[in-house]
């Protein structure tokens, strides 16, 4: 039985999220010790990149989005994440956002879980040490947000269910975003994960989650490497009073809801050597 990572990757005009990903994919395979597969419109550059499988696919886009980091909205292409059953390589797959970071083993234990699909109920804000309510729900009724950042699935009926019933939910956004009374036009795949669940779980939200919350970092938040020996982060943030803060942590796992901040890092790295974006572990291309 195969096991591996998948990571959708399509550029907007401020990220490379395919060197996001690339850069990904050697932490992937430093602490997870599984391959990685990229889902990209640019095969023939990321057949030159760190990747064991690259898959061609057409970028679809969710809409635009406001990223508080470039203080820009910016095109956001990312809504294809519903086809990662019908793509997947794997028999058991981990699917990541490329500005997931991986710092530990943690997520190796899912391979060992007992279910179809998991992923995280609950965002933990890291800088304030909880979580973000705000962002848990959606809807006008405030209905439990399932969030897609991260999620684990083995090839069976109960996970083709999930993505079937989100691909639906993304052919007929307008209708759903209606039902549920979601104020913004830009599909996203929380939201079609979220009510997706709820459908497949006949409404009772009985869900298999991932059991610890999606460690998060909010855009306005600067992250910055500061120490490469144990791939530590340095987060620079205010507090409630408007004072700068900082705090630093090494081996946690967390989402880098700010792309910008993990560009500059992962340029840094590149520049002096730490991240090497060869294609020596790649081998083939998908159509």
């Amino acid at each position: 039985m195969t096991t591996g990572a998948l990571i959708f990757a399509f550029n907007n005009e401020h990220t490379d999220y395919l060197e996001m990903a690339a850069w990904s994919a050697q932490n992937i395979r430093r602490h997870l010790n599984i391959p990685v597969a990229v889902v990209t419109n640019d095969h023939h550059r990321a057949r030159n990149l760190s990747f064991d499988q690259v898959i061609e696919a057409t970028p679809e886009t969710g809409g635009t989005r406001w990223f508080e980091d470039y203080a820009k909205t910016v095109s956001w292409h990312n809504a294809g994440r519903t086809d990662a059953y019908a793509l997947t390589p794997w028999d058991r797959t981990l699917v990541l956002d490329a500005d997931y970071v991986v710092a530990s083993d943690q997520l190796s234990y899912l391979f060992h879980a007992d279910t179809d699909f998991l992923c995280h109920r609950y965002a933990f804000d890291l800088t304030q040490g909880q979580r973000l309510d705000q962002l848990n729900i959606f809807g006008e009724h405030g209905l439990p947000m399932w969030w897609a950042t991260v999620m684990f699935f083995k090839k069976s009926n109960t996970a083709k269910y999930i993505f079937d019933c989100m691909n639906m939910i993304k052919d007929n956004w307008q209708h759903y975003r209606d039902l549920y009374n979601i104020q913004k036009n830009t599909y996203r795949n929380d939201f079609a994960l979220s009510i997706a669940l709820g459908i497949v779980s006949g409404h009772t939200n009985k869900v298999d989650e991932i059991p610890w919350d999606l460690n998060s970092v909010l855009p306005e938040t600067v992250v910055a490497r500061y120490n490469n020996d144990s791939t530590a982060y340095l987060l620079t943030y205010n507090d409630q009073a408007q004072k700068p803060k900082q705090m630093s942590f090494a081996g946690l796992d967390f989402h880098a809801m700010g792309k910008k901040h993990l560009g500059d890092i992962i340029e840094t790295d590149r520049r002096t050597g730490l991240f090497d974006s060869s294609s020596r572990h790649q081998r083939s291309t998908v159509y």
